[in-house]
């Protein structure tokens, strides 16, 4: 069941009216059936996958919980211990608690990377199989990838860590913490949720409340302007030239990865609005995911706005715990000696940030394609972080204002052509053409090549070109105004009765008029769907 089409627009309906007929202590229970049902329509064998990644999930939590009040309870009985036997004690019950939460992630993530990456593990493994006279072509398995298995993986691990660290006490009610885990709108794509942000929320009835369904209804409808109207068709275009890359010039390549930004930047902002949007009917408020990135000054602050879940979890547990390790802080001390103390203090946090962006992009997919798009923004963030004091001399050197509107507007430019660049490995069919395409950005004889000299052979005419530069001049609007802290709901919502409805129905005359559904087309799968 796709976001984007009538059917799940009808099962939603469906849902909401369900939910506000039945008494509020019971309207989890509504949630919860619908959420599986909604991922039941998919396939009943990947329902069961989320299920057992839940049920592993509680009881480790339970089990977790358990040595946490064990500890608790001894040590108040035992106020008389030495402190060093006190610490002694804490020191046994961590161990302990290490290998429980060591069995739980190895579970859930061993579930991930069995689905996801078996078959590029074997692959890359099959010299060494070969060796040994084992054809690793035989071994291979069609798996089909659980609906967004990286993104409840990810609300697994961080529930786990969360309880092993203490932060709240584990959901005894295996019901509600499976509708944590399987929350239907959020489901498909994120944003990645915390439970003590997320879980209170989805157990508690929520009145019905006009105002949230006229502000969820319009983010809805705002969602599938951006997919349907923008992403799906710029998409079009981007596909005939990276599919055929050959043919094209330096410039037309780069500006398909430009394209692909776009592309990819609508696509999964519109999931985001389609989910916030109906959570929000039903009174839920899911996390923020993107605050206009493209208007960063930097590859780390594009990394702030982009994702902003997913770049969240990864400090909260990779980062924070690797670079205020033991091991890294020794690591710091003896790099210091080494390179100085300028480079040997930074060393430890590049390093961990590194390990960062190589599992974002190892996240992202089951190719090294998507490891080297993870290491390209670690080493343009790293190398950014280094030449911080240069930026800063040649500034006061040139007398450059840095906070002129055209320094900044330099500095977003400059951001927009780095995540540009970046994008070429993601969606290249690899690496190495990825690469290709680079160094034909540069060397290109002729740079605005195509193949017969006009942009209407890739798939769309004047009027489909037409379409996406208002569409993106309208989405660019829209995110001025967001980074001004203007509401668009609210502003259109102060207005009169005629303006409001005017808007409204334009918005949906444009998804009805202008989306790529129909005979010629057919809407596509949001991007991150299968993460």
């Amino acid at each position: 069941m796709e976001f984007v089409t009538a059917l799940f627009l009808a099962f939603v309906a469906a849902v909401c009216a369900v939910y506000f007929v039945v008494p509020k202590n019971y309207r989890w229970v509504v949630l919860l059936l619908a959420s599986y049902l909604f991922y039941w329509w998919n396939s009943a064998y990947l329902a069961a996958a989320l299920a057992g990644t839940t049920v592993v999930t509680w009881l480790i939590g339970l089990a977790l919980e358990s040595k946490n009040k064990k500890a608790a309870e001894y040590l108040k009985l035992h106020q008389d211990l030495t402190a060093a036997d006190r610490k002694s004690y804490r020191l046994s019950v961590t161990r302990k608690k290490k290998w429980i939460l060591f069995l739980g992630i190895l579970i859930v993530l061993g579930a991930l990377l069995f689905f996801k990456y078996y078959n590029f593990f074997l692959g890359n493994a099959s010299p060494l199989l070969a060796h040994f006279g084992i054809d690793a072509g035989k071994l291979t398995l069609d798996l089909l990838l659980p609906l967004g298995i990286s993104f409840y993986t990810l609300q697994s691990i961080a529930y786990m860590v969360d309880i092993y660290r203490g932060k709240y006490q584990a959901d005894h009610h295996i019901l509600k913490f499976a509708l944590f885990m399987s929350y239907f709108p959020q489901i498909v794509q994120g944003p990645i949720a915390r439970y003590d942000a997320l879980a209170a929320q989805l157990s508690e009835g929520h009145a019905f409340d006009s105002q949230r369904l006229k502000y969820g209804c319009q983010l809805i409808l705002w969602g599938f302007m951006k997919k349907l109207i923008l992403a799906d068709r710029i998409g079009i275009l981007v596909s005939e030239i990276f599919d055929h890359y050959n043919d094209y010039g330096g410039m037309v390549l780069l500006f398909a990865a430009m394209g692909y930004g776009l592309q990819i930047y609508a696509d999964f902002s519109s999931g985001m609005d389609i989910a916030t949007g109906v959570s929000q009917i039903f009174g839920i408020q899911l996390e923020e995911n993107f605050r206009q990135p493209y208007f960063a000054k930097s590859m780390e602050e594009f990394w702030r706005r982009w994702h902003i879940t997913l770049g969240a979890w990864m400090r909260d547990y990779i980062f924070y715990p690797l670079s205020l390790s033991k091991k890294f802080g020794s690591m710091g001390r003896k790099s210091r000696k080494i390179f100085g103390n300028y480079i040997g203090k930074k060393l430890p946090s590049f390093l961990a940030m590194f390990i960062v962006y190589f599992l974002v992009g190892f996240w992202h997919g089951s190719e090294w394609k998507y490891v080297a798009y993870g290491i390209w923004n670690g080493s343009i963030i790293t190398a950014g972080i280094l030449l911080e004091s240069v930026y800063q001399k040649g500034l006061a050197l040139f007398h450059v204002k840095s906070e002129s509107f055209g320094w900044k507007l330099f500095q977003m430019v400059r951001t927009f052509m780095l995540c540009s660049f970046g994008r070429f490995f993601p969606r290249a069919v690899s690496g190495t053409v990825a690469v290709f395409m680079i160094k034909a950005v540069f060397s290109s004889p002729m740079p605005w090549q195509m193949v017969d000299g006009t942009l209407f052979t890739m798939g769309l005419d004047g009027w489909d070109l037409l379409v996406v530069f208002l569409m993106a001049v309208l989405v660019l609007f829209v995110d001025i105004a967001h980074e001004r802290g203007i509401r668009i709901r609210e502003s259109i919502a102060s207005q009169g009765f005629m303006f409001r409805w005017l808007v409204f129905w334009t918005a949906f005359y444009l998804v009805v008029v202008f989306g790529m559904y129909g005979p010629a087309y057919d809407s596509s799968a949001f991007i991150y769907q299968q993460f």
